[in-house]
């Protein structure tokens, strides 16, 4: 968990799901962009990003030692 590999994917991990967040946020208001409220939007997908990091440190104990990955290979 102390290692620089497991920050890069777990930096990695994160900003997949700060994109998602984003683009799937973005896209329901697609049609109404210039009233979209975008301090809402980063904060939803940056607090999905840290939930992202979260999940990463808790699961760094649960699957292959030192990755931030649940399953066991």
């Amino acid at each position: 968990m102390f290692t620089k590999q497991f920050w890069t994917d777990a930096t990695e991990r994160a900003a997949k799901t700060f994109a998602q967040f984003y683009v799937t946020l973005a896209a329901t208001q697609a049609l109404n962009v210039f009233t979209m409220d975008w301090r809402t939007l980063l904060g939803v997908s940056l607090g999905g990003a840290l939930l992202s990091y979260a999940t990463s440190l808790v699961s760094a104990q649960i699957g292959v030692k030192g990755t931030p990955s649940l399953v066991k290979e």
